[in-house]
């Protein structure tokens, strides 16, 4: 399939999907606690999905390689429909939880297959741009789902998730009649055949550092994630209503960088120079988002991290499918593990930061952005090493 036929229909999909997976945000906690989660085991909840993904992003990311990207990108988004249904129709508490496991296991399939079809179809100029373009799918998928899900649990805590179900339904039959595979059974042939790297053997080449450097922004990430609300509740006043406008100006803010300049910006300058600008802006935003005082302040200085942030993934994504001999699929699979990780460790973390001080997490937020500044450049030291 051609490029320019091919990105729409990605950035349809993982929008479709993002939306369905949106759609159960605001709903879940409130669902969880009528079936009786206490806490600590809404916070399991959240965590058992993350940790699926660690665990099974990479094994969706070599299936792929070897049988092609759309049976599993159909396979992550069936099983996404049916982890919703699974939820709509728990009656107990580990039925939630056998349903975020199921969902968690077979929606590790969408995100790093995409990534790998963008790899395939695009060529090493336009690959930043492609990435970008799924990094923008995925943050407005975030923005609208949310919403919509708020606005039907009025009715009924369990309607959000049937009506999450039948949109990645209808995302799977989209899938199935409009896109076409990118892998031809030659390339699977040819991936097959190459050597496929174990984490353990990823993580000896200076690709290695690009997948830790990934971990400490996630990591950064979800710790704001989980405590920003606390924060800017105490520092200036703001309701959830207002918070919802805030990380929406953000995500809008994010979806239009990643759309955009981050493909004119690596096509110019290079992934590398995307990867180091996102890292400093994210790391004046995490130091900017101590001085909250008042809406305007809390929306600027968010909006200011959520750009930085928005550049990261892309260029990371692109330059680890130029630079690795492995399938596309088992590159992205593994850097999607890192991600999950870091969004494991990333909010109990935060949280305990900001019960010593209500500034840690930011703080240290800032300083993991640094550290993986100083990784990015051993990474190009070691690269240019073997370059000559």
């Amino acid at each position: 399939m051609k490029t320019n036929k091919a990105l729409p229909i990605l950035f349809a999909v993982m929008f479709l999907v993002m939306v369905g997976f949106g759609i159960i945000i605001p709903v879940l906690p409130f669902y969880a606690e009528e079936i009786g989660a206490s806490p600590t085991q809404l916070g399991l909840l959240m965590a058992v999905y993350s940790f699926m993904q660690l665990l099974f992003a990479p094994v969706w990311g070599r299936i792929s390689d070897k049988i092609g990207r759309k049976p599993v990108i159909m396979i992550g988004i069936l099983g996404l429909s049916l982890s919703f249904l699974m939820m709509a129709w728990s009656t107990e508490l580990w039925m939630l939880f056998a349903a975020r496991i199921v969902g968690g296991i077979l929606s590790s399939a969408n995100m790093p297959t995409v990534m790998a079809y963008v790899a395939d179809i695009t060529s090493p100029e336009d690959r930043g741009k492609g990435m970008g373009i799924i990094g923008a799918a995925t943050g407005l998928g975030f923005i609208f789902g949310p919403a919509i899900g708020g606005v039907f649990s009025e009715q009924s805590l369990n309607l959000p998730f049937y009506l999450a179900a039948a949109s990645s339904l209808l995302t799977f039959f989209f899938v199935m009649v409009v896109l076409k595979e990118s892998l031809t059974p030659e390339q699977r042939k040819v991936q097959e055949t190459g050597k496929k790297p174990s984490l353990i053997e990823a993580l000896k080449g200076p690709n290695s550092i690009l997948f830790i450097l990934q971990l400490f922004v996630s990591l950064s990430l979800a710790g704001l994630e989980a405590t920003y609300a606390y924060f800017a509740a105490a520092t200036a006043g703001l309701e959830a209503v207002q918070l919802g406008y805030i990380f929406m100006i953000m995500g809008l803010a994010q979806a239009f960088v990643q759309g955009g300049l981050v493909g004119k910006l690596t096509k110019r300058f290079g992934e590398g120079f995307v990867i180091q600008l996102g890292i400093v802006i994210s790391a004046i935003g995490f130091s900017l988002i101590l001085f909250t005082e008042n809406f305007f302040t809390a929306a600027l200085f968010l909006t200011i991290f959520g750009i930085g942030n928005g550049f990261i993934r892309p260029g990371v994504s692109s330059l680890l499918t130029k630079t690795s001999s492995a399938g596309h699929g088992s590159v992205t699979g593994l850097l999607s593990s890192f991600d999950s990780l870091g969004r494991i460790i990333g909010p109990p973390l935060g949280g305990l930061l900001f019960s010593i001080t209500i500034g840690l997490p930011y703080l240290s937020g800032m300083f993991l952005s640094i550290i993986a500044l100083m990784f990015y450049q051993i990474y190009r030291v070691r690269m240019r090493k073997l370059q000559f």
